[in-house]
């Protein structure tokens, strides 16, 4: 790093930080703080979404898979489509129902115990996962970039993690939702271009994108998109009925996602957002997918040299560690200047992604619990009480941090998707039944969402003893062979299984009230608000749906045969 990396770097902060002083220095209630409001426009949102999505854990994590399993985790990139499903279908719901949090819609469509279970278990999530793995993301280019500035890459690599996390913290609370999403589209803008810059060079370095393929030809096993039924990490049959349970919770039915549209003017302006998120969200595989494959191609041609993972004793092995690709592109291929801008990039990713995290997670404490045990709070209390939350989000997240070093050894974005995998079927199934029959009722959505967080925690927790890793367990057999049952398909058990629960438990109990649930159902809010609805779809919808539908396919078209 030299100096005129450094005064990219600052600029960058000079930049983010008068953004967020500017547009949250008038916080006056919890609407304001987790809402913005409710007064964003479209490229606003769509930016927040894009930005809340990519955070260091895709920019590092995904270059570590292009580079360890090529195309194999495309298809969790190429969920853009899932946006449409948020416009077209989930939006009139949320947005009609006035709702603050994801949590306080289940409560009005079944009752309060289904909405406490939804908020403990996405905070929980949130900070044992999406927090510490974007931190140590971030952590790890530090310590690759800055190995001797503070005495040891081990040094840089706290100095790192705490520097980011608490910059960001500082500005979420203080700033709040109209502070994170008007620095959204700087931050996206930055993250884009940076990328194109890597891959641009990349390629370059590399001789074209024809060499690329031609690398890729050889090694068509380890880099097609879809592998055969007896690949043991992505049958292309697992990844067909997990990666769309996975998406559909994550883009439809998380907090983290949805409160962005949640902070729109009017319901045509919360549906363009999304599908705006949704154009932006078609890049990532060629920006940061792409990249990792080009790392392994210019590895295997010595123009550079990539880590080796190391293995026992401290030996290294001679598997390439993933989560070390975009670092050491970073280091080896860019010019003074260009490699501060992509790791303010990469702050850019890591800050976004981490203050979106920080305010859902203070907006599902504050609204859905907190207000629950001490209800008739003023809206200015509950600023407070949002900003203090925010605060205890930031230091568990921190505290969490040295644990991630010895759960990531499968990459990072693996490890993000497999738990991802074990928390979303229950509550995507909860969302899709519920919504869709209107027979399925509190009892049901109770059971089937506990049932399923504990037979998903139950998996994850096997796994960790019995399952593929280092100091495996093999007796008993069964425990053991649970454990290594491939994530993809358990992620389609625990769907059906919870899908089960719901419908059985429904069907023993009697049916919900038709005047609770008016509206909060496919058939009754299309009958009650349909002209409503169908005009907020309107023509600039319509196009931006087609066209993130054109891209996804294009793409899918061609990686499915370029290697062929």
């Amino acid at each position: 790093m030299q100096l005129l990396d450094w005064i990219v770097i600052t600029l960058y902060f000079v930049l983010i930080g008068w953004v967020a002083w500017y547009y949250g220095r008038h916080q006056k209630d919890n609407v304001d703080y987790f809402l913005a409001g409710r007064n964003a426009g479209w490229v606003v949102i769509g930016s927040s979404i894009f930005t809340s999505n990519i955070g260091s854990e895709h920019i590092v994590g995904l270059a570590g898979q292009g580079a360890a399993t090529g195309m194999a985790m495309a298809h969790w990139e190429m969920h853009a489509w899932c946006l449409i499903m948020l416009a077209g279908l989930f939006v009139p719901f949320y947005y009609k129902s006035g709702v603050q949090t994801i949590p306080e819609f289940l409560e009005k469509r079944f009752n309060a115990r289904t909405r406490t279970i939804l908020s403990c278990v996405s905070l929980v999530a949130y900070v044992f996962t999406k927090v510490s793995v974007t931190v140590y993301a971030g952590a790890i280019v530090f310590q690759a970039l800055l190995p001797d500035t503070f005495g040891s890459p081990q040094n840089a690599f706290w100095v790192g993690a705490f520097f980011t996390v608490i910059v960001t913290g500082v500005y979420t609370v203080f700033g709040g939702m109209r502070a994170i999403m008007y620095t959204a589209t700087p931050q996206a803008v930055i993250i884009l271009f940076g990328s194109a810059v890597i891959t641009t060079i990349g390629l370059g370095k590399l001789g074209g994108w024809g060499e690329l393929v031609t690398m890729a030809k050889a090694n068509a096993d380890a880099f097609a998109l879809w592998r055969p039924l007896s690949d043991p990490g992505f049958p292309w049959l697992g990844v067909l009925i997990a990666s769309p349970i996975i998406g559909l919770w994550y883009w439809c039915t998380d907090q983290y996602i949805v409160q962005r549209a949640l902070s729109a003017k009017d319901l045509a302006t919360a549906r363009r957002g999304s599908l705006f998120g949704g154009l932006l969200k078609v890049w990532p595989v060629l920006i940061f997918l792409i990249p990792g494959m080009i790392g392994w191609a210019l590895h295997q041609k010595g123009i550079i040299q990539l880590p080796m993972k190391i293995g026992a004793g401290g030996i290294a092995t001679s598997v390439i560690d993933g989560d070390q690709v975009f670092p050491t592109l970073v280091k080896t291929l860019l010019p003074v200047g260009i490699r501060g801008l992509i790791v303010a990039c990469l702050l850019a990713a890591l800050m976004s992604s981490l203050a979106s995290l920080f305010n859902s997670s203070a907006s599902l404490f504050t609204v859905d619990i907190y207000e629950k045990l001490r209800p008739g709070k003023s809206p200015q209390h509950l600023l407070m009480v949002g900003r203090i939350a925010t605060t205890v989000v930031v230091g568990l997240g921190m505290i969490w941090i040295p644990v991630m070093a010895k759960i990531s050894g499968g990459g990072l974005y693996q490890y993000l998707q497999s738990v991802q995998g074990y928390l979303a079927p229950p509550i995507t199934a909860v969302f899709f039944l519920g919504l869709f029959w209107k027979r399925i009722n509190s009892t049901g959505a109770t059971w089937g969402l506990a049932g399923g967080f504990v037979l998903g925690m139950a998996k994850l927790t096997i796994q960790g003893f019995y399952g593929t890793t280092e100091g495996k367990i093999h007796d008993p057999a069964f425990l053991a062979w649970i454990g290594d049952f491939n994530f993809l398909y358990a992620t389609g058990v625990l769907f059906a299984l919870s899908a089960i629960i719901m419908v059985v438990a429904s069907l023993l109990t009697p049916a919900p009230d038709e005047a609770k649930i008016r509206g909060l159902t496919y058939g009754s809010i299309h009958h009650d608000a349909g002209a409503e609805i169908k005009a907020s779809w309107d023509l600039g919808n319509k196009l931006m749906a087609a066209g993130i539908l054109v891209c996804v396919l294009s793409m899918y078209l061609y990686f499915s045969f370029w290697l062929k």
